[in-house]
């Protein structure tokens, strides 16, 4: 058994309890794994592993409205660590960016005095890490550097901004919500401010819609959801609505959809509406019928096409869309079934739901947060079913994939089952995707779990009680112990080593008024009831004994309709209580044995304060105690037999002890002071039921009505109603006055510890400490000056740490400075250990991650650091990690695994954005080639293998790839958007849309039946008709070919780019038009329509241009030009690139991988700037390893480790 230590050294802290309203859109959960949460000023940091807070904020001045942890999309290395860095907002317009480890503040920024709307850091992180885009009211937005507060530019639009929202597809999209609807901006750069007001759209409530109000017909009404749908037939509009149809924009949130470009969902509180961007048309909806629950948020996944929808009753649900394999020609819209839901939460007035945040990492568990300052951790799990039980509930079931971190699994391979939200569910499947049964897939149903709860204190007002001080005494058993009472009469006790509630005891049925402890594991607390109209109350006074939990009315029948209870106090040695009433003389009682000792007489002065005095006279307690003792031995003897009295003596003074201590009912002298309303001061002493009437002392002229006495030593000092501190020096018989000017003297308390003559003084503004040697105040704190809480209550933890309970529901526990409360969340003690490796010291987390990604050194994977990790100075606190990560232990050292499941297993327990992005892409690339060269389908490099090569279970990449996929995959994913659209299309422009993208994708038959729809009278009506007999006429022959291409070239030449690629793609030149689009800036589109018309080779060249222009200097986004590189298969290029960029360790595993599916020659330069980056970070072994590896490049550096070769 290890013996129990005692952490002595408390750290520095917050308590936290309810949140503000202010609050509520505060709150964000970021790639590093913790979550950010503001509650009133502060910023708590929680680890949701663990359900611990690790860290607390304080420096904001008003209440938090916005917290954003920064991207982690970005090649992690020495000189651009892992490091946790968030950036919060207040609302008075202040943005601090904080460093979270240290506490301290990067940068603070403020430009207006209201509240930030919206901020959010820049994703496309490729020319720099640091910029923070914010929405300052009412209508500006402004571009910042969030590492040094300087502000890049600032832009005005005309309506007040709400909030914003950026494409995670294109850096250049963004979309702001308005006050009337919605502003498209597309020209966004780091650079400089937009150019234009972006394009307006207005959006109509779906309530004042015209298609809502149509008379109602005599066909059966239709059901919930197809009403909805016909609702938003007319929704979004460039023309501003008529005033009627306008009543309020009560459109909650607007979002683009990360799992599809160009898609868009807008909230309401009883439908979300998804938009496809392109036609501006609504091509789905989610629709609550009359007696659901309506939202208040919805988080779109990216991983899968997902919806995590909040409720008002507090309910988190989770829709998925519905496949279309079955029958794509009847599919009417987009439909998101409802695939689980996780229990409600009571909901009253003081308790509401506020906002759910998901983890961006896996997308698979939920953070609630309620307004009681609760914060549940939902997490999704998954079970196969045998049968299809979906069947009667009409859903298409959902397949569990078959791979493990994007490659197929190994016969007896270990696996995490719920680890992300795409390793859970399979794609959903396009059209002619059907999955085959045989495919090893398992049907599997999700379901919510709480898995943790983190809960804060309830409302204030508090009253704080510090357990007894640390004493040599008790240094093997104390506990650092905080009472907390509360306004609902329940007592929270709290270990101030780790921040955590140990006990939460219901003891009284009204306020906690006051709490004395009686022992260290003991004590009475005292609640009064509202007063009648007699001003009577119902007085209660507890004991409670904290092991058991046991309480009982210490005062018995006593305590109905009396005066209230002012204050308990328990003398120095726990012997007695005095219980001070506001109108009734004080009672004594004997806390040992809870009898009352003396009630006192009718004309016994009335008390205002009162004091135990700490010399008492113990010695002659301990003589008489001893003699007790003995005689009690002597009785307990005689009756026994003389013979066992040597073997038994020490038990029996044992007995005695207990038994004399009560019969005899010996008690050492005490002595109280107090002083009544003239200021005279009284000295009483008590021994036993006597109580005798010492000396008074006449009043002091400058003090006013006393209203509290602290004693120590032979100081004594007395505060009184009008902010003066009378020192008195007992032995030298001085007094000394000062007049402090700050009001009421509510609470005087002196530190605890010999000799520590420090004194804690709180006012109705503020508290100070003092120093009652020098007579000096040390430091003060002040509401509005340093801080903008009021303190309602304040007490000292250590000799040199004070608490105090401030009216935002919040305890601080802060050095005697009482400067702010945030800490080094290195320095602290965590109950458990937190897996986040943005916590350790920038080498330490390289380190690590180098660590677990490749031993190739040894035949089995170790998780001891030590064997292979030269000096362990770096890793003193590292040992901690290991013994958390107990599933991921095991996969890790799992023979199986492959080096590539290993790489984008690491970057997500890492939180990489980056690397995730790479080795995903890598993974499913590097397989689809090596495949192919095994079914000896000649591949050239650069070009995508032939279709039959993609016949494996895993074919293709998510569609949140987007251009990456596969352009067979690609394709069908475009011809069902535009069959969506075209079912979905309302006006002529979208008809002309649909025609236009129909005839890009190579459809004329449909795209010819469009154009025929023309009405007559519409002013395009020739000019399409004419357009529908040339693309039916179109042949293949030279001239007409020459001419059209002629045409073409003219159109694009004269500003006609749409037309003219459209002319050009009829002819089969989509090639020709893929390089119009690209000389003229259009690169996306140009990517878009390689995929979905050119054949490989064609398509290769195009996209290599596209990357060739992403890696330029202007454009600088070479992160995404390796993806495309990746799924062109240009494997040779993207390890050179790697190289070049010093991403070494990055560019070695991947033309390891390369060269194990043997597609892809050796680049030696880059395994021997791995061994060196190996070599400095310690890991030796390593080192020689890739050194060795790296063919003559690395001979050098084999002999420079040629010396530590021969050590190892």
């Amino acid at each position: 058994m290890i013996p129990y230590t005692v952490n002595i050294k408390l750290a520095a802290r917050t308590l936290t309890g309810t949140v503000h309203l202010q609050n509520k859109p505060a709150v964000d959960w970021g790639w590093q794994g913790l979550i950010a949460q503001g509650c009133h000023s502060s910023i708590l940091i929680i680890d949701p592993k663990t359900s611990q807070t690790i860290q607390v904020l304080e420096r904001h001045k008003a209440n938090v409205v916005k917290v954003k942890w920064s991207r982690e999309n970005y090649y992690h290395s020495l000189s651009s660590p892992y490091s946790l860095r968030l950036a919060s907002a207040d609302s008075s317009g202040k943005i601090i960016v904080w460093d979270v480890v240290s506490g301290t503040a990067h940068c603070e920024i403020q430009e207006h005095a209201k509240p930030i709307q919206d901020m959010d850091w820049l994703w496309a992180q490729d020319v720099s890490r640091d910029l923070l885009l914010a929405v300052h009211p009412p209508n500006y937005i402004v571009l910042w550097n969030g590492d040094t507060g300087t502000k890049l530019w600032k832009k005005s639009y005309a309506e007040n901004i709400l909030s914003f929202s950026f494409d995670p597809f294109d850096p250049s999209n963004l979309a702001l919500l308005t006050s009337e609807g919605i502003v498209f901006i597309t020209d966004f750069s780091h650079a400089k401010p937009p150019g234009s007001a972006g394009k307006k759209v207005y959006i109509a409530s779906p309530h004042a819609s015209p298609a809502h109000s149509k008379p109602v017909a005599a066909t059966p009404a239709p059901t919930g959801a197809k009403k909805a749908l016909n609702k938003v037939k007319v929704l979004i509009t460039n023309e501003k609505p008529s005033a009627e149809a306008v009543t309020l924009n009560d459109c909650l949130q607007l979002s683009y959809l990360p799992s599809k470009r160009n898609h868009m969902l807008l909230l309401y509180p009883r439908e979300i509406l998804i938009l496809d961007l392109e036609l501006s048309q609504t091509v789905g909806v989610v629709a609550i019928e009359r007696s659901g629950v309506p939202f208040i948020q919805v988080v779109p996944c990216g991983q899968r096409d997902a919806l995590y929808c909040l409720h008002e009753n507090g309910c988190i649900t989770l829709r998925v869309c519905r496949s279309t394999s079955s029958s794509p020609d009847d599919v009417q819209e987009l439909v998101y079934d409802l695939r689980s839901q996780c229990d409600a939460i009571r909901v009253t007035k003081t308790v509401r739901p506020y906002r759910i945040v998901i983890c961006p990492v896996n997308e698979n568990s939920a953070a609630l947060v309620v307004s009681d300052g609760r914060v549940m951790l939902w997490e999704l799990k998954s079970h196969s079913i045998k049968t299809s039980a979906n069947s009667s509930s009409g859903l298409s079931p959902l397949y569990s994939p078959v791979s493990f971190c994007g490659t197929p699994l190994g016969q007896n391979q270990k696996r995490i089952p719920d680890l992300s939200l795409n390793t859970m569910i399979g794609h959903s499947f396009i059209s002619g995707a059907e999955p085959s049964r045989s495919s090893g897939q398992q049907e599997v149903q999700l379901k919510f779990l709480l898995t943790s709860l983190l809960s804060g204190l309830p409302l204030p007002p508090f009253a704080l009680r510090m357990c007894p001080p640390l004493t040599t005494k008790n240094i093997n058993h104390y506990q650092p112990l905080l009472a907390v009472g509360t306004s609902n009469g329940s007592i929270l006790v709290y270990n101030l080593t780790s921040g955590l509630l140990h006990k939460e005891l219901s003891v009284h049925s009204c306020e906690v008024r006051g709490i004395e402890w009686v022992s260290l594991t003991s004590f009475l607390s005292f609640a009064t009831s509202a007063p009648n109209n007699l001003g009577l109350v119902r007085n209660e006074l507890q004991h409670v004994d904290l092991p058991t939990g046991r309480c009982f009315a210490f005062r018995g029948e006593r305590g109905n309709d009396e005066p209230a209870i002012e204050m308990i106090k328990v003398s120095h040695l726990k012997q007695y209580l005095v219980v001070v009433f506001r109108d009734r003389p004080l009672e004594l009682w004997d806390v040992r044995t809870g009898t009352l000792l003396r009630e006192m007489a009718k004309n016994f002065p009335t008390v205002t304060a009162l004091e135990w005095s700490p010399s008492h006279n113990l010695k002659s307690l301990k003589r008489k105690q001893l003699a007790a003792r003995e005689a009690m031995a002597r009785q307990t003897v005689s009756d026994a037999e003389q013979s066992s009295v040597e073997s038994s003596v020490i038990s029996l003074l044992q007995d005695a002890e207990s038994k004399a201590e009560l019969s005899q009912a010996i008690s050492a002298r005490e002595h109280f002071v107090f002083t009544d309303t003239d200021g005279q001061v009284y000295h009483i002493t008590v021994e036993g039921n006597a109580v005798k009437d010492g000396a008074r002392i006449p009043p002091d002229g400058s003090m006013g009505s006393i209203a509290c006495i602290a004693w120590k030593g032979d100081t004594l000092v007395l505060g009184d109603v009008d902010g003066n501190l009378n020192f008195w020096d007992l032995k030298a018989r001085l007094s000394r006055g000062i007049p402090t000017h700050r009001g009421w003297v509510k609470k005087i308390r002196f530190a605890p510890g010999k000799g520590n003559q420090k004194l804690l003084v709180m006012y109705t503004d503020g508290a100070e400490v003092w120093d009652t040697k020098e007579v000096q105040m040390v430091s003060s704190l002040r509401v509005g000056r340093n801080v903008s809480y009021r303190i309602m209550d304040i007490d000292w933890c250590t000799s040199d740490k004070v608490v105090l309970a401030s009216d935002d529901g919040c305890v601080r526990v802060l050095e005697m400075a009482m400067k702010s409360a945030s800490y080094r969340m290195d320095e602290q003690d965590l109950t458990d250990p937190v897996w986040c490796p943005y916590l350790l010291l920038p080498r330490a987390a390289i380190t690590l991650k180098a660590f677990l990604l490749l031993q190739p050194w040894s035949d089995t994977f170790t998780m001891d650091i030590m064997q292979v990790y030269a000096s362990g100075s770096l890793f003193i606190y590292l040992f901690i990690y290991f013994s958390f990560l107990s599933d991921i232990k095991s996969v890790l050292m799992d023979p199986e695994l492959n080096l590539l499941q290993r790489c984008l297993l690491v970057s997500r327990l890492f939180g990489d954005e980056s690397d995730m992005q790479f080795w995903t892409v890598a993974a499913h690339y590097l397989q689809s080639f090596a495949h192919a060269r095994q079914l000896n389908v000649p591949v050239p490099e650069g070009q995508p293998q032939p279709e039959g090569a993609q016949n494996t279970p895993q074919s293709h990449l998510d569609i949140c790839n987007d251009v990456l996929c596969e352009s067979s995959f690609f394709q069908r994913f475009q011809l069902e958007r535009v069959h969506l659209q075209e079912v979905k299309r309302s006006s002529y422009e979208h008809t002309k849309k649909c025609a236009d993208q129909l005839l890009l994708l190579g459809q004329t038959d449909r795209a010819v039946q469009l154009l025929l729809e023309t009405s007559a009278d519409n002013p395009s009506y020739y000019c399409d008709s004419l357009k529908a007999c040339l693309v039916t006429t179109i042949t293949s022959s030279g001239p007409s070919q020459s001419t059209i291409k002629l045409v073409a070239t003219n159109m694009i030449a004269n500003g006609k780019l749409a037309e003219g690629v459209q002319l050009l793609c009829l002819i089969d030149k989509a090639a020709d038009a893929c390089r119009y689009l690209q000389t003229y800036g259009e690169w996306n589109r140009a990517a878009w329509l390689a995929k979905v018309r050119l054949n490989p080779a064609e398509s290769s060249d195009v996209l290599k241009r596209w990357a060739e222009h992403l890696c330029s200097p202007q454009v600088n986004q070479k992160s995404k030009a390796i993806l495309v590189l990746l799924s062109l298969g240009c494997f040779h290029k993207v390890g050179e690139m790697l190289h070049s960029m010093r991403q070494f360790d990055r560019a070695a595993l991947f033309i390891e991988a390369c060269l194990k599916y043997g597609v892809m020659e050796l680049i030696g330069a880059a395994f021997t700037e791995y061994a060196r980056l190996l070599r400095s970070l310690g890991l030796k072994e390593g080192a020689v390893l890739w050194a060795s590896r790296a063919g003559g490049a690395g001979e050098e550096l084999l002999e420079e480790l040629g010396p530590q070769e021969a050590k190892l």
